[in-house]
């Protein structure tokens, strides 16, 4: 084990203030599922999770959903093992479910340059869904959620780096019960 990782959570002095606890977390949740149950009434929609961020705000936002949906899995990269992105994106694992007249809700993490939103919007509308609307857990106060066309927003962060409830630093965080703030003076960022 590399010297330099805390072995807790509890020493790990890169994780900075709690953004939002489980318990606030819990609770959008609940109304975004209700919300979803609701406009998709009559017509159960195909949640598409954005891996790998956003596949714990799915599995509570799906259980939160009292319609019979289907749920599919797509993969993209830009950001690597660091916080800051590359600029593009690549597919890294596709859907295995066709969209053709399909109800989708792409389930995102967090919507801040709208780069990886725009490149999955395009990918997904060119196979022909009835409906294609995003559920983000997370949105930047710069976000352009109009001109990217994000109907469902679970709360609207700063621009500060999160870790936690999915999201990552080169794969850790992801197990945090809440989100916080990341900050990367406190520790050596992860090779």
């Amino acid at each position: 084990m590399d010297p330099a990782v805390p072995t807790s959570f509890d020493d790990d002095p890169a994780i900075g203030r709690v953004l939002l606890s489980e318990e606030q977390l819990t609770r959008r949740i609940e109304e975004l599922g209700a919300q979803l149950t609701q406009d998709y009434a009559g017509r159960p929609p195909l949640l598409v999770c954005v891996l790998r961020g956003a596949y714990v705000f799915l599995t509570d936002l799906a259980r939160s959903i009292d319609l019979p949906v289907q749920i599919d899995f797509i993969a993209v990269s830009s950001y690597g093992a660091t916080t800051r992105t590359s600029g593009v994106v690549r597919l890294v694992k596709d859907l295995e479910v066709d969209l053709t007249d399909r109800d989708v809700i792409l389930v995102e993490d967090i919507v801040d340059t709208g780069l990886t939103l725009r490149y999955l919007r395009r990918s997904l509308e060119a196979r022909g869904p009835a409906s294609l609307e995003v559920c983000a857990l997370l949105a930047r106060e710069s976000a352009d959620l109009e001109g990217l066309g994000v109907r469902y927003v679970g709360f609207t962060i700063p621009n500060d780096f999160v870790i936690g409830y999915g999201l990552d630093v080169a794969e850790r965080y992801r197990n945090l019960r809440y989100l916080a703030v990341y900050d990367p003076d406190a520790a050596a960022e992860p090779s």
